[in-house]
This record gives structure tokens, C-alpha cells and sequence, in this order.
């Protein structure tokens, strides 16, 4: 788990090799399909613990280095948040470029497939931005190492619900690190991303008594919801200029970065969302110093992981909220490791992380 330290000219020579070496990935199958107009990034990062799994995600992005770019985040986040989570899993994650509007269908998913099959249960799929259970179906033609099937498959189906779930009693963890209890009835919470996740969210925190702001870039989401659940609705040009206590990011990451923190009035960030920093390093210390505490992405919203987890052996809902409901003490512990070590939280996360996967490490070399 060494995190090597290159300059610019080993970059500029090596840009690929070069940012894998910089969170010492171990694998990236790059995809082409010219009949399909299939363009797909896999990334392994760890898998000391197990077979890396991470979602798919299908994103029309701007250039292929910033998919090469996201697909290493990612991979690398859920390297940690198995680890954390307490899951015999590594970490690795896919993204497909292009608008899926536009291009994905079956011949496509299921030529992706065949790439997931090639690695032979190193790397195992599941649903992610842009796709579905109904997609995972589909994958599942080409290989057996894919995970959120429905459940007339004999799948977990929607994991919004134990994510949601998650990202809530973590939120209640940092309640009671900030204020001493974990009531969030009268807190105000901004929840940004009304998705299948933020609407879950938005519906715990209404039924505690909380006061829910709700932002999206889809004004029909924003009108069910706001209409379901009596949230008030902000534009994205207000949001961070409102008084809140919670700031809950549950759409796409990078929402903490110099220009939302120069703004945001909040106790609390504590979302659904991957790579809330910008810059993990420089936005997790800056968070601290403005007297914000900051759950570690991963940690919170490890209720999805941990649902198709229990798929591969068998799912149970049961068994999976359960492991969920966990999250409250895992958020609140890392606190405790935070303030004893003198130490940001996005720091005590990774270093929980890591500790489980050197001993397990050793373990493995003994053997």
C-alpha cells in the first residue's frame, strides 16, 4: 500500500505506469471494440484481501485521461472502504466512456463483459453511475463475475436502500462526535444529489425531525421530492450559502474543494458520494482547520459494497442491514483515532485500511 512519489518528468514520460504507480496499482485492462463503439478502463487496484469489486460507471468523459483519472480514484476508494468495512474484498473499479443515452445496449454491455470474464475473477462488476440491475443481467451472458443482479436472479437488487441506510448512521455518528448526541431531529441538512441514495437519505432524516435542503440537477427529482418529503428546494448558485449544519454531497465527487470551502457554514460533511476532496491531502486538512468534521467518503457509504458482498455468499437483507447498521461505530471510532493521533479523519480512515491489509498480508506470506 506504499504510496510512491514521482515528479513531473517521470509523469510526463510514463502517464499511465506513472500515476498507477503513485497508489501502487496493480493492473488496468484498457477495452476497445470498434464493431460495439465499446471504450472501457478497468482498474485492480488491491487484492490482498480478496477479488477486487467495484462498479461500472458510464460517463461521457471529456478525454480518456480524465476517465483514466476517475477509474484510479475510485479503485483505490474501494480498495479502503472493503478493507474498513471489514470485507474479504480488494478493490477495483470500470467506467465505459461515452453518453450512455447515446450508446449502451446490448451488444455493448455484453462485449464489456467478455473483458470482466478475461481477468478471471480478479476484478467482479457491479452497477454504478449510469447503469442498472437490469445491465448487470446483461454482463451476466458474458461472465459470472458480476454482482447487483435483481432479485428474480437470485441477486441483492437496488442497493440505494443499505447505502442510504449507511450514509444515515454514520451521519448519527458525526452528530454525536460534534454535539454530544446522535438526534438529528432540528439539524439542517443540504442534501446535494437526489438520487437513489439522497432520496433514502432525505426520507430517514425526514422522519428524525431533521430540516432537508435538497439540490439537483434534475428539476423533476427535485419536484417529487420536494413535494414527498416537504424539502425545501436551493439552486446551485444558493446552496452554499446557506446556514446548515450537515452538508450531505450524494451526487459526483469534488464538491469540497477551495471554492465550496471559502463558502460552506456547516458542523458536518457526511455524503454518499466517492472523492468528496478534490484533493484528499490538501481539502481533508483544510476541513479540520475550519472546524468542520469530515466522514471519510468511503466509510459512509459502504452500505453498497457490503450489500453485493452478501450476494456472493447468498443474499441476505437481513444480514447485510446489519453489517450496515456497523458503520455508526466504525465513523465514530475513526473519530477517536483522528483526535488521539492529532491526525485528519480522511487520514485515521486510510490508516484503518491499511493495517488490515498488512497483517492480512502477513498472514498470506506465512502461509
Amino acid at each position: 500500500m506504499e504510496v510512491k512519489t514521482l515528479n513531473n518528468s517521470d509523469l510526463i514520460k510514463n502517464p499511465v505506469i506513472g500515476q498507477m504507480s503513485l497508489s501502487n496499482h496493480e493492473q488496468i485492462l484498457f477495452c476497445n471494440d470498434n464493431a460495439t463503439g465499446l471504450k472501457a478502463i478497468i482498474a485492480i487496484h488491491n487484492t490482498v484481501l480478496g477479488p477486487s469489486l467495484g462498479g461500472t460507471r458510464m460517463w461521457n468523459y471529456n478525454n480518456e485521461m480524465e476517465a483514466l483519472t476517475d477509474v484510479l480514484r475510485l479503485s483505490r476508494g474501494m480498495t479502503y472502504k472493503s478493507s474498513v468495512a471489514g470485507l474479504n474484498l480488494g478493490g477495483g473499479k470500470a467506467v465505459i466512456i461515452g453518453d450512455p443515452k447515446k450508446i449502451k445496449n446490448e451488444a455493448l454491455l455484453r462485449r464489456f463483459g467478455k473483458f470482466v470474464d478475461s481477468l478471471g475473477g480478479k476484478y467482479i462488476t457491479a452497477e454504478d453511475v449510469a447503469m442498472t440491475s437490469r445491465d448487470m443481467e446483461i454482463i451476466k451472458m458474458e461472465t459470472d463475475y458480476v454482482s447487483g443482479l435483481p432479485e428474480n436472479m437470485g441477486g441483492s437488487g437496488n442497493p440505494s436502500p443499505v447505502t442510504a441506510y449507511g450514509v444515515y448512521v454514520s451521519m448519527k455518528a458525526s452528530a454525536k462526535e460534534v454535539w454530544g448526541n446522535d438526534s438529528l431531529s432540528g439539524k439542517k441538512v443540504l442534501v446535494q444529489g437526489i438520487g437513489h441514495v439522497g432520496e433514502v437519505l432525505v426520507d430517514h432524516l425526514t422522519k428524525e425531525g431533521a430540516k432537508v435542503y435538497i439540490h439537483d440537477i434534475s428539476e423533476e427529482r427535485l419536484k417529487l421530492a420536494a413535494a414527498k418529503y416537504k424539502a425545501e428546494v436551493v439552486t446551485e448558485d444558493k446552496m452554499f450559502d446557506l446556514d446548515i449544519d450537515i452538508y450531505a454531497p450524494c451526487a459526483l465527487g469534488a464538491t469540497v474543494n477551495d471554492e465550496t470551502l471559502g463558502k460552506l457554514k456547516c458542523k458536518i460533511i457526511c455524503g454518499a458520494a466517492n472523492n468528496q476532496l478534490a484533493d484528499e491531502k490538501h481539502h481533508g486538512e483544510v476541513v479540520g482547520k475550519q472546524g468542520i468534521l469530515y466522514a471519510p467518503d468511503y466509510v459512509v457509504n459502504a452500505g453498497g459494497i457490503i450489500n453485493v458482498y452478501y450476494e456472493l455468499e447468498g443474499y441476505n437483507r437481513e444480514r447485510a442491514m446489519t453489517h450496515a447498521e456497523k458503520i455508526y461505530d466504525t465513523t465514530f471510532n475513526l473519530f477517536q483515532l483522528a483526535k488521539k493521533e492529532g491526525i485528519p479523519t480522511y487520514m485515521a480512515a486510510n490508516r484503518l485500511g491499511e493495517e488490515r491489509i498488512a497483517a492480512i498480508a502477513r498472514i498470506n506470506a506465512v502461509l
